[in-house]
């Protein structure tokens, strides 16, 4: 069994290498064709050729590409409508003679969309429709009856991968723009939430003054449910952080819960954050700062408008 699975990888891995160093002419004319593309990138087929280009399609469009998958049975029935004079079409059907695929091309020239497709066989019905022919044959099917489409789909779903992060790489889509498609990811998250996002803040924050008592600062941070209290002056600027660490530290020292005040307890100088600073940088000051620490005021235009609590940033998905 072990055999079996291990030569379909490598015959699928072979076919790919082979077509790596013999990629013709027509795949840099694809690419031309879809960066200079003033509408939609249309993937159309059925089976499971289909699903390939369904993917390319979702593939393209998460890339920076607009995209979508036509169904070619569904498109003789008025999905046609959805393709406009603007947009290049790319049509797949590894045996080039799928009906339901062939008989598009001539609808697609009407309508003065570029048309291309991705087959096996370029001299086939469909690859003499198209404008432009993607030759992806492969010797053979992995299948050991040399029926089912191993092979033949890997390398349609390969070359779609390599073309569209070739136009990708062209485009200079960097990884800002693929957050912005993907918020709901933990990658989005990752590019996109920021400390304002998670910050703890409004009745979450434990914010004292100079002078306040350690009873009050206790029941400060309780409340705020927080490990810690920022200590700020008359203009909210920040003058310093008490810890619980710092409360339990005054305690075991033998001081009373009745004396003292945030004065004498805080600490300044700690690291600080601001609120459009990416919830991964901040993760990354907290685990850089040399000391342990699991709060970290978050300061803007001078004043404390938020308290960045480490565990916040676990729970945010960002890791």
């Amino acid at each position: 069994m072990s055999e079996a699975i291990g030569r379909v990888l490598r015959e699928e891995g072979e076919a790919l290498i082979a077509k790596a160093s013999s990629v013709e002419r027509e795949f840099n004319l694809m690419m031309e064709w879809i960066l200079g593309c003033r509408g939609r990138l249309v993937t159309c087929g059925i089976g499971k050729s289909g699903h390939i280009a369904a993917k390319a399609a979702a593939t393209f469009a998460s890339t920076g590409t607009p995209s979508f998958f036509l169904h070619a049975a569904e498109a003789v029935h008025g999905d046609l409508g959805m393709v406009t004079e603007h947009d290049v079409v790319l049509g797949y059907t590894y045996s080039g003679e799928t009906d339901e695929v062939v008989r598009l091309f001539p609808s697609f020239r009407q309508i003065g969309a570029k048309s291309a497709v991705m087959t096996g066989r370029p001299g086939s019905s469909a690859g003499r429709a198209a404008d432009l022919v993607l030759n992806v044959g492969v010797e053979r099917e992995a299948c050991p009856n040399n029926l089912a489409p191993t092979t033949s789909t890997t390398m349609m779903l390969a070359m779609s991968d390599a073309l569209a992060v070739a136009v990708m790489e062209e485009r200079k889509f960097t990884s800002e723009d693929f957050a912005k498609f993907h918020p709901a990811g933990a990658l989005g998250r990752r590019l996109l939430l920021t400390v304002g996002d998670v910050m703890r803040q409004g009745e979450d924050l434990a914010v004292v003054g100079l002078d306040t008592s350690v009873v009050e600062l206790m029941r400060v941070i309780t409340s705020a449910g927080a490990g810690g209290a920022c200590v700020v002056g008359g203009a909210g600027e920040l003058l310093g952080f008490v810890s619980d660490g710092d409360l339990r530290r005054w305690i075991v020292d033998g001081h009373s819960v009745t004396a003292g005040t945030a004065r004498e307890l805080m600490s300044s100088g700690g690291p600080t954050c601001e609120p459009g600073l990416l919830a991964i940088d901040a993760l990354e000051a907290f685990q850089n700062y040399p000391a342990k620490i699991g709060e970290m005021p978050v300061v803007a235009d001078g004043r404390v408008v938020g308290l960045m609590v480490l565990k916040d940033l676990l729970r945010s998905g960002i890791v």
